[in-house]
């Protein structure tokens, strides 16, 4: 029995899809080198976090604001739930990963992030009684060993603070997954785009108000490039790829999108390389190498 040929047009439909989709994924792992840039300025988490909500939150404002007033209401239940997942899923989240990439490298920052699809499969395992095949299990076991041995690589390397900067960051992988795991029903009732401004506009107020309470305001005041790079991390790194990877599912799919994302370590690895002399060695594209293959499989098998 033939295959029926994609038709030109679809194909570059397709195309444009993935560009869009692979463009999203640079652009979000590449916070991980601006943070790092902007801790050379003596900043801290909480005043990294803080400038990157400030200047993110009027556009997600804007965007709840308009679903706001073109949507039906929410119900007093879906206010709490989309509450509680911008506070776990985003404030969180991003706050333990900004505090590890104080202690590890931008690179091992975001294999340990992209671990989050195998503990959203491992929390389904324990809290939905989710049955994981042996082809799942193979793909967890490849992810880990390739995590596992850029750590060592990275302890071995230098750097006395390498195990509390990979907890707090694989603290932040484990929030994430429980944000995805409770988003699904939501999703379909309130919609991707409307559910992330609510939800980006919670946790942007959550780390401003964080600020104010842990630091004093005159830490406001900061340096020209501070300011840029911190604007660069809010539109570029944040709401850019946020908007760019809802484009991407719409038009070839969330597995496809997903599978297109495994271009996020990579490109972390490198540009770290390039841009703060991070080193790149055959052991750390070795472990790369691990995780890609172990998180595709695992793509493969829930596509």
């Amino acid at each position: 029995m033939s295959s029926v040929p994609i038709s030109v047009p679809d194909r570059k439909a397709f195309l444009a899809g993935l560009a869009i989709a692979i463009v999203g994924a640079i652009l979000f792992s590449t916070k991980a080198i601006v943070a790092k840039l902007l801790y050379r300025y003596q900043i801290d988490a909480v005043t990294l976090i803080a400038f990157r909500m400030i200047f993110s939150l009027p556009f997600f404002a804007a965007i709840a604001l308009w679903k706001a007033k073109t949507q039906p209401a929410l119900t007093g239940r879906e206010r709490g739930q989309i509450v509680f997942l911008g506070l776990i899923g985003y404030y969180l989240s991003s706050f333990l990963d900004f505090l590890g990439l104080q202690y590890i490298s931008a690179g091992l920052e975001r294999l340990i992030l992209f671990l989050t699809p195998s503990f959203v499969l491992l929390l389904s395992m324990i809290f939905l009684k989710k049955r994981i095949t042996a082809m799942e299990w193979l793909a967890l076991g490849t992810a880990y060993l390739g995590t596992v041995l850029v750590f060592l690589h990275d302890a071995r390397a230098g750097g006395s603070n390498i195990l509390l900067g990979g907890a707090f960051v694989l603290g932040s992988a484990i929030t994430y997954a429980v944000y995805l795991l409770m988003t699904g029903e939501l999703v379909r009732r309130v919609g991707s785009m409307r559910l992330v401004a609510y939800a980006m506009c919670v946790s942007s107020v959550a780390c401003i108000v964080q600020f104010f309470l842990l630091r004093p305001a005159s830490l406001l005041v900061q340096p020209a490039a501070v300011y840029g790079l911190s604007v660069l991390n809010a539109v570029m790194c944040t709401v850019f790829p946020v908007f760019l990877t809802m484009a991407a599912v719409a038009r070839i799919g969330a597995p496809t999108t997903s599978q297109a994302g495994m271009i996020g370590p990579v490109s972390t690895l490198f540009l770290g390389a390039l841009i703060l002399g991070e080193p790149l060695t055959g052991i750390q594209l070795a472990g790369t190498a691990l995780v890609l293959a172990g998180i595709y499989l695992l793509s493969r098998k829930r596509a």
